[in-house]
């Protein structure tokens, strides 16, 4: 236990015993013939051995003079007190202990042997600061406010870590100057106090060796483990970034067995949802629910017996199970929770109720593998840590809730970066305003003078090619349906099976001509409500019909109760275009943003839509120029003409193979956007921003004037506009694009018949090149492509 006494100090440490044999000195004198009588005694065993008064750094002689020192510290270590009592007698910076009490003795004992003590919470390297901190105080004169506490961590015979509070006594001590001391001046205090970390400061001020510490300390230590305990479960769960740790749980559970001074208690939680009235596991690093026993979440009734839930939900009371197996066997083994607990091989358990107002949001649950260990009387000692643990899960199921608002979000109705700032400066004005006790209102959020971009990828006939999948699965399932009706016919002669067959053929031959909407719908309603009732009369009465219809069955979504093979083709493949599509626009666009800020939006339909505005309302700290609204034009057609080429090099994958047209829509005149609140997205503000919204939604539908040809074909990028310097503007962007082996020498200019409310629009039509795959240099148009991928 003794440190390294070479190390350089302020102070030289001199043990001596001469504040403390003064007060034998003034006792000779006393009335009291007892007390004169015993400081005679405890003198005259001193006075052969002058320098237990004048000090000494010969530490071997604190072992040489034990019995001295013993009889000089009997008053201060009463014999009375000394197995309650945790004292020691010991150098005040080193910390060797040369005389101590019974149950101090007893404690390091019980520690082990090879247990060093240390002062848990000082580090070493601050030593000569704190000493010349002592010295400011004792001898200059100077108040500081050093004190910290101080602290012990012991283990005891169990293994349970016990902390210990120390209180030094420094009565005994003299602070003595040497030839090295100098004087100090309040300034030069000032300039140490604005120093705590500048050991060559406080070196100087108060030079190594310039004062003699003589003297001894006692210390009187209290086991302060139960308030330390509680102490450490409030930080530990006011920490937030330690519950995602490994060492949480395992750490958390130390502090409990402190906390209940047993070594062998696990902590376990489980949630409590009472929409649903179940419980569902916690999912985090180490986090076991004993009473789930593994399971993700088991509904409430089947969890707790009557009485257990009217303790826990009822009265919000801890549920304390002194004996698992007394109650298992007493139930005969069926009763929860007793069951799960004694699967694992618990043999007693308190069961914490976190509630708030009344209302359950989980249980804490304590668990140990021997009986009586957990029960009714030290469950009372959760009292005190029950508020934080109940406050701690009300932080995070907030902090869940705002994740799962973020997500929503972020996923459903996001915000985009660009403007952020925008709806953080509004939000941060209505709660000021909230605050002011005014009525708040978040404005609506506008940007004006913005330029628009729009582009589509879209899947051609793509409302004929979902028809012909419904077509062919209504089909199928009509043909199964007779087939399954002709053989309940043929066995039972029932003429009802025949008129239902009747009408099965007549919708099949609805079907095969055209499919309409309300085709649809009749047969979905027929089946369910004609055919289905037929069918579970046949599945209890007829074993070989039964076998048919659960071949029926099997190929009968569960989502949308009807065939849906060729539709859920279609709808793949649609989603997966989708998906690889967005992808590639939501990659570039990072790169985009880059070059200057700017809103994007897309979303999916059949095929992928985006919209971009760049102005210099949306951006706050950078310069706007046209410079940024041509260079994001140019980089708009490289993309669409990737996300083409990322489409043709995905469809000889897909389930149903289908063909993309693109389109672009070039606005040059400046607009204004504004958030609609209700619908919680952009949309262009005021009637005459109002034109290019309708262009946008009728434009994929135009045909080129005086034919019946549609605008939009697969393999060809089309670029919408109606003035002529956007045509040259966008005819010198193809010709670069050209150059870069984009598109072929393939390039028209049609104008467009007048779409309803909108005339005047032209479309240069570029045919595009494509690459077979990533590594092929050579390029292709669309129809070589598709004989190429055809061969």
């Amino acid at each position: 236990m003794q440190h390294d006494l070479n190390t350089e100090s302020p102070l030289v440490q001199l043990v001596s015993f001469n504040k403390l044999l003064e007060h034998y000195d003034e006792q000779l004198t006393s009335p009291n013939r007892h007390i004169a009588e015993r400081a005679k005694y405890v003198l005259d065993t001193q006075a052969p051995y002058p320098e237990l008064r004048d000090g000494f750094t010969d530490l071997s002689l604190l072992d040489k003079h034990k019995d001295v020192i013993r009889i000089i510290l009997e008053d201060s270590f009463s014999p009375i007190l000394t197995k309650n009592e945790i004292k020691t007698a010991s150098t005040p910076f080193e910390n060797l202990v040369f005389n101590s009490s019974e149950r101090f003795r007893q404690i390091l004992k019980d520690a082990g042997e090879d247990f060093d003590l240390a002062i848990t919470n000082i580090p070493r390297e601050f030593d000569y600061i704190m000493r010349c901190a002592v010295i400011l105080q004792f001898y200059y004169g100077f108040k500081l406010d050093f004190k910290r506490p101080f602290f012990y961590d012991i283990p005891d015979t169990n293994g349970v870590m016990r902390r210990y509070r120390i209180l030094y006594n420094a009565d005994f001590m003299e602070i003595i100057p040497t030839e090295k001391a100098k004087e100090l001046t309040q300034d030069d205090v000032d300039e140490l106090l604005d120093n705590f970390y500048n050991l060559d400061i406080w070196k100087d001020k108060i030079p190594p060796n310039s004062f003699i510490a003589k003297g001894f300390v006692i210390s009187n230590m209290f086991d302060v483990t139960a308030e330390h305990s509680v102490s450490e479960i409030k930080s530990t769960l006011i920490g937030r970034a330690q519950k995602g740790e490994e060492t949480f749980m395992e750490s958390f559970e130390d502090t409990f067995r402190s906390f209940f001074n047993l070594n062998d208690i696990k902590v376990g939680f489980s949630g409590y949802d009472s929409n649903a009235n179940r419980f569902f596991k916690i999912y985090g690093k180490g986090m076991e629910s004993y009473i789930l026993n593994g399971r993700d979440m088991e509904e409430c009734d089947s969890m707790f017996c009557n009485h257990t839930h009217e303790k826990l939900f009822k009265e919000n009371k801890y549920f304390a199970i002194s004996n698992v197996e007394k109650y298992f066997n007493g139930s005969k083994g069926e009763v929860q929770p007793y069951k799960s607990l004694m699967e694992q091989g618990i043999k007693s358990a308190i069961l914490a109720p976190i509630a708030v107002d009344g209302n359950l949001l989980g249980v804490l649950e304590l668990v140990s593998g021997k009986v009586n260990e957990l029960n009714s009387v030290n469950a009372n000692k959760l009292d005190d840590v029950m508020p934080y643990i109940v406050a701690a899960v009300m932080r995070t199921v907030e902090e869940e809730e705002n994740l799962i608002d973020a997500v929503i979000q972020h996923e459903c109705t996001s915000v985009h970066q660009s403007v952020y700032w925008k709806f953080q400066e509004e939000a941060k004005r209505f709660m000021a305003d909230e605050l002011a006790g005014n009525e708040a209102v978040f404005k609506e959020i506008v940007f004006k003078n913005v330029y628009p971009l729009y582009g589509q990828i879209d899947i051609k006939d793509s409302s004929q090619e979902r028809n012909l999948a419904i077509q062919r699965d209504l089909m199928i399932q009509l043909s199964e349906i007779s087939d399954i009706l002709k053989i309940a016919f043929q066995k039972y002669k029932l003429p009802i099976y025949e008129e239902l067959m009747f009408r099965v053929n007549n919708y099949l031959n609805e079907v095969k001509e055209a499919l309409f909407t309300h085709t649809e719908q009749a047969v979905f309603d027929f089946v369910k409500d004609e055919v289905d009732p037929v069918f579970s009369h046949l599945q209890k009465e007829d074993v070989e019909i039964a076998g048919l219809l659960e071949k029926y069955n099997q190929k009968i979504d569960k989502a949308t109760e009807s065939y849906y093979d060729h539709r859920r083709n279609y709808d793949n493949s649609v989603m997966e275009a989708n998906m690889k599509l967005a992808a590639l626009l939501d990659k570039r666009q990072e790169e985009a943003q880059e070059m200057f800020p700017h809103y994007f939006e897309r979303y999916k339909t059949d095929g992928v839509e985006h919209n971009m505005y760049i102005g210099s309302s949306i951006t706050r700290d950078r310069k706007f120029s046209e410079l940024f609204l041509s260079n994001l034009r140019l980089w708009q057609l490289q993309v669409m003409c990737e996300m083409e080429n990322k489409y043709y090099s995905l469809k000889p994958h897909l389930p149903v193979q289908l063909d993309v047209a693109s389109l672009v829509l070039v606005y040059s005149t400046s607009l204004a956007i504004r958030f609609r609140m209700d619908e919680k997205r952009f949309d262009v503000d005021g009637t005459y921003n109002a034109r290019y919204e309708v262009i946008k939604k009728r434009i994929d539908k135009s045909f080129v004037k005086g034919t019946n040809e549609r605008l939009t074909q697969k393999g060809k990028l089309s670029i919408v506009y109606s003035q002529r310097k956007d045509e040259k503007e966008y005819l010198r962007y193809i010709s670069f694009l050209k150059a870069k082996g984009y598109f072929t020498n393939n390039i028209e200019i049609v104008e467009l018949e007048g779409v309803q409310g909108v005339s005047g629009l032209k479309a240069i039509r570029a045919e595009i090149l494509y690459q077979k795959d990533k590594k092929s240099e050579r390029t292709y148009t669309y129809d070589d492509l598709m004989e190429e991928l055809s061969t």
